[in-house]
């Protein structure tokens, strides 16, 4: 396996992630794919902090693994 070819994998393994824990907010809010329901701010605490915490990290190594793709290849 090419490093060309790890990367690729990375970078698919890490778009599921990212796109699966998304939709984990999502639901976790109930309110609609577009905005939540409520109309008031409040604070994230917990398992919902845990998963976007995760979701800034997934975010910010995708974009890495894709700059480094860029520059690489």
């Amino acid at each position: 396996m090419s490093s060309q070819e790890l990367i690729l994998w990375v970078q698919i393994v890490i778009s599921i992630l990212l796109v699966s824990v998304i939709l984990l907010q999502v639901r976790g809010q109930g309110g609609g794919l577009f905005g939540a329901a409520e109309g008031s701010y409040r604070t994230r605490r917990g398992l919902e902090k845990a998963l976007f915490q995760f979701t800034i990290f997934l975010t910010v190594v995708f974009l890495a693994t894709s700059i480094i793709s860029v520059r690489l290849f």
